[in-house]
């Protein structure tokens, strides 16, 4: 059964914001998702998702200026 997380990263300072993502996302499966919300797209993040298989959207949110869903290609 997929699982479908929302982290808040507004107002964490670096580097806790990617330390909190890349910890939510370490063990997802086919079907996971993470909804983050954010205060900017964070660039650095997309990289690091793209090597290690993950895919994102980006977009204008109604609870936070960015809200960004993650999910794995495989």
């Amino acid at each position: 059964m997929a699982r479908h997380f929302t982290l808040d990263i507004r107002g964490m300072e670096p580097p806790e914001p990617l330390e909190r993502v890349l910890g939510t996302i370490a063990d997802f499966r086919q079907g996971d998702t993470l909804r983050i919300l954010s205060d900017f797209e964070p660039l650095p993040l997309y990289r690091i998702l793209e090597r290690d298989g993950f895919e994102h959207r980006a977009e204008p949110g109604a609870d936070a200026p960015c809200e960004i869903t993650i999910w794995s290609r495989v």
